[in-house]
């Protein structure tokens, strides 16, 4: 059976590479991939794309799927104090699913309490992270278990890989 990925962007402003790109590396190894976001309609990333959203947020059920990914791009912060996406990415932990998250979406993570102990990287570290209890590693992709984070565009693609990688 195909294994199945949510990704969560920004309704406004995501980034658009850090969507596209690791959406094709999924897709190409076979992966099923819904889209997410604070609403239903179609999203708009910062860079003009559009993006038709297929379940809302607050619909998310973590259990469906084999892997969280939160997208990054200046629309993320709306995420940084979301009790939704805070839940969601609790519960993939819980469950012991695969959780990701790329640019500024690593800051979505160390709020919602799921980076304490653990190494991550993001795009720009505002010191979020270590508000969060993990440690800044300046990586271009950083894996530690199952959380696998990234820095932005230029490794959109090799995060990608990594994800596909790790779910086997």
């Amino acid at each position: 059976m195909a294994k199945k990925i949510v990704m969560i962007i920004a309704f406004d402003k995501f980034r658009d590479e850090e969507y596209a790109e690791p959406k094709k590396v999924l897709e190409r190894a076979g992966i099923e991939v819904t889209t997410a976001s604070s609403k239903l309609g179609t999203a708009t990333g910062k860079l003009g794309m559009k993006v038709k959203v297929d379940i809302a947020l607050d619909k998310v059920k973590v259990e469906d799927y084999d892997a969280i990914l939160f997208i990054g791009g200046p629309g993320s912060h709306g995420y940084y104090d979301d009790p939704t996406a805070h839940k969601i990415a609790q519960e993939t932990i819980k469950q012991g699913k695969l959780l990701g998250a790329i640019c500024a979406a690593p800051g979505i993570l160390a709020k919602a309490g799921v980076l304490k102990g653990k190494k991550a990287t993001m795009f720009d570290d505002t010191g979020v992270l270590a508000e969060g209890g993990a440690t800044y590693t300046g990586k271009g992709v950083e894996i530690d278990g199952k959380i696998i984070t990234a820095t932005g565009p230029s490794t959109a693609a090799a995060w990608g890989d990594a994800i596909v990688k790790a779910l086997g």
